[in-house]
């Protein structure tokens, strides 16, 4: 139909609605309800429960820790206790002694061959040099190995005192004997001397008591023979034995630092009990309330005020998407009013609740049962009730909430391994449920979910250490179970949101549409010529829908449905007509009016009765709108005029009593319904004849304002009426005449 040939004024827009479902105020009041959706979802594992509690008190319930926090102070008590469990730590010293006593001799040999020296001098060098080579040897083993790596210098310091505080005190008549001996005998006792300092030095000392206690045992056991040489070669060599195990304060002081860095830091683990109903408050449990952010005088509103931005921009995200795709417009490509948006807020809901019960029984421990949420729920169901880009949209959303309610890392935000897996299996499903006709799409959907999450799962533990078999059991068997509690959850909801919010979702009209239907099965049986004329309109009104874009699969399920009230009075119908008289040729044209008319309330009453959802019955209700009966009206005013009656009636008496179309699905099914009707009248149609019948029976409606109550424009008009020759012409191809022109090889294309 081109514009040159109907009326230049627009097709007027539905009167603006009324009512919440329209109603800004309502629109603004579910986006805040939005806002409260997400806040109160992730605030419990965002935002720690806080307690007003005094110091000293008794507590009157049991708290637990709604985070893992490390208690540092009970951590560096730990650290101290296990420092002070150290044992001390001793090193052993290899002072060589036998090198002392062999000076000792090796002098005593020098001094007795001296024939100048008097006795007294000799035994008043013995007396000094003696005890002055004892503190030389120490002071020269310090001073050679204190740059050393043998030995730390606060060692050598604790040796040296030790030493020198074990010094032993040769008896003063040993000096007197000293100067006596000759140097055979001198000779013969150094050997025996340095053997048992050397075998008793071989020791650890720490009391070199101990070991002089032994000395006078070896020495006797020697092959010394006199008594006098082995009483001085005791005295000696008591005198060279020293302790050589000494306290090594650095490697004391190394092990208490080891021991600190070995001890395990306190972690209060999430959901640990951190006080038990009636527990005296002290100040240590008070401390660790508030490090762990439980205490309301320690509230910090800084999480809070973030937590809001946060449900503002996913609020947000939502909202762009609605406003740029047309889906919440205020022009004539809105899609959806407040009730989708009130629907979409009870799918967040739902998905959200489910998140939410399996975070709350997730543990540490048991950290892969967050696999098991059924995240993909939400986008599933707004994929079949609303919008598929918009699941895809909404399915990024719950992803980001999952990556936070499951996440058990407070050094994190975010545990993107759960968002990761709420992704795939939400776009999977979402593929999977793409034009879905049957319930059991649903099921294989959740399989679907299943076999992705699982196999998503296992990818991403591959990435981490190996983890025990019985772990990648559980995270794959939760994943797995995910899919099929996702498919029964979807199943149990869809009829509950079909129902309440008049939902027809692509399944339903599937099911709807099945000739086992009982109605249809009437329709069939008792009518067979309307059933044939409804498959018909049904094959138009879908394509004229598909040209602009509204539901063509509802304008078909509607065209079945439409004139399901002709079973009441078949015969009344022209369709139905098969070799029987036409009764309305004996009845009054008020009474023919009277019956086509009640076809439409009769079939309203009828798709009632089957609970036939509203929009369905809306098609059946509506498409003939307020039109005029003409061929009874004119019928009516010969009649009168025959019998010279001036008519007691009016156009507006010969016509439906509406309502006129609220929906370009019921304007579609309409127009389909008088284009089926008007070309099965033609004998030998032609294509002039199809194009100019739909252009005028448009035309007729247009002016007769049929569309004023729809939203359908001109443009819109021009596509239906090109889509339905188009069709008309595929149906009835074989009944159409051709210009003679037209070669027959082409009139077969």
């Amino acid at each position: 139909m081109s514009r040159n040939q109907t009326t230049n004024r627009a097709v007027s827009l539905p009167s603006k609605s009324t009512g919440w479902k329209h109603g800004a105020g309502a629109r603004w009041l579910l986006l805040l309800l939005f806002v409260l959706l997400f806040y109160s979802s992730l605030s419990p594992h965002l935002i720690p429960r806080t307690y007003d509690i005094k110091l000293g008190t008794v507590s009157d319930r049991e708290i637990v820790a709604r985070k893992q926090w490390n208690d540092e102070k009970a951590t560096i008590k730990a650290q101290e206790r296990a420092a002070e469990n150290v044992e001390l730590k001793y090193s052993i010293v290899a002072l060589r002694n036998e090198g002392l006593i062999e000076q000792i001799f090796n002098r005593m040999e020098q001094l007795n061959a001296e024939d100048q020296v008097t006795f007294q001098n000799k035994v008043d060098i013995y007396r000094r040099e003696i005890p002055e080579r004892y503190v030389s040897f120490v002071n020269n083993f310090v001073r050679t190995n204190l740059n050393s790596d043998t030995y730390s210098a606060t060692l050598l310091e604790e040796m040296a005192k030790n030493v020198k505080d074990q010094q032993y005190q040769i008896p003063e008549e040993t000096y007197y004997k000293l100067p006596l001996l000759s140097s055979e005998q001198i000779e013969e006792m150094e050997t025996v001397g340095i053997d048992v300092v050397r075998k008793l030095m071989s020791e650890q000392l720490r009391d070199a008591e101990t070991a002089r206690a032994k000395v006078a045992e070896l020495v006797n056991t020697s092959a010394l023979t006199d008594r006098t040489s082995r009483e001085i070669v005791a005295e000696l060599a008591r005198y060279a034995i020293m302790p050589n195990k000494f306290y090594d304060k650095e490697a004391t002081e190394e092990a208490r630092v080891q021991a600190k860095e070995d001890t395990q830091p306190v972690v209060i683990k999430e959901g640990d009990v951190v006080v038990k109903r009636g527990q005296l408050i002290t100040e240590e449990v008070y401390e660790r309330l508030e490090g762990l952010g439980l205490l309301q005088d320690s509230k910090n509103y800084w999480p809070h005020l973030g937590l809001l931005l946060l449900s503002l921009l996913f609020l947000l995200l939502i909202y762009f998407y609605l406003e740029q795709s047309g889906i919440l417009s205020s022009g004539p490509d809105r899609k959806y009013n407040n009730a989708q948006l009130l629907m979409l807020w009870l799918i967040f809901a739902l998905n959200l609740l489910t998140m939410s019960i399996i975070s709350m029984i997730q543990t540490i421990e048991l950290s892969h049962i967050g696999y098991l949420a059924p995240a993909a729920l939400g986008a599933i169901l707004i994929a079949l009730l609303l919008d598929t880009n918009l699941a895809m949209v909404c399915s990024l959303l719950f992803a980001t909430i999952g990556s936070i309610m499951f996440n058990l890392d407070n050094d994190h935000l975010f545990d993107f391994r759960y968002g990761f897996v709420i992704a795939v299996v939400s776009f999977a499903a979402i593929f999977a449920v793409h034009r879905a006709s049957q319930r059991s799409t649903i099921l294989k959907a959740g399989i679907m979910v299943s076999l992705f999450g699982t196999v998503s799962v296992l990818t991403l533990l591959m990435f981490g250490n190996a983890l025990p078999r019985t772990e990648l059991i559980y995270a794959g068997s939760f994943a797995f179970a995910s899919g099929l509690l996702t498919a029964v959850l979807v199943i149990g909801l869809m009829p509950f949101f079909e129902i309440s919010f008049g939902i027809l979702s692509a399944l339903k009209l599937v099911e709807l549409s099945n000739p086992n239907h009982p109605l249809l099965r009437k329709l069939l049986t008792e009518t067979p010529g309307t059933y044939h004329h409804s498959v018909m309109v049904g094959n138009l009104s879908e394509a004229a829908a598909e040209a602009i874009g509204a539901n063509g699969l509802l304008c078909r399920v509607g065209s079945f449905y439409h004139d399901i009230g002709k079973t009441k009075r078949p015969s009344y119908f022209i369709e139905n007509q098969t070799n029987i008289e036409n009764p309305h040729d004996s009845i009054e044209p008020k009474l023919s009016k009277s019956i086509i008319i009640a076809h439409a309330r009769d079939g309203v009453d009828m798709l009632k009765a089957h609970n036939i959802p509203k929009p369905i019955r809306d098609i059946a209700e509506q498409h003939h709108g307020t039109t005029c009966l003409k061929y009874f009206y004119h019928k009516a005013v010969k009649l009168a005029e025959a019998e010279g009656e001036e008519p007691d009636f009016t156009e507006d008496d010969f016509r439906y009593p509406g309502p006129k179309a609220q929906s370009k699905e019921a304007a579609i099914v309409g127009i389909a319904d008088c284009v089926e009707a008007a070309v099965r009248s033609l004998r030998n149609p032609t294509m002039e004849q199809i194009e100019t019948m739909i252009q005028k029976i448009i035309k007729n409606r247009l002016d007769d304002n049929q569309f004023n109550e729809c939203d359908l424009t001109m443009k819109e008009l021009d596509s239906i009426s090109q889509t339905l020759k188009e069709t008309v012409v595929g149906i009835f191809h074989s009944r159409i005449e051709y210009p003679e022109d037209v070669k027959p090889k082409e009139r077969l294309g």
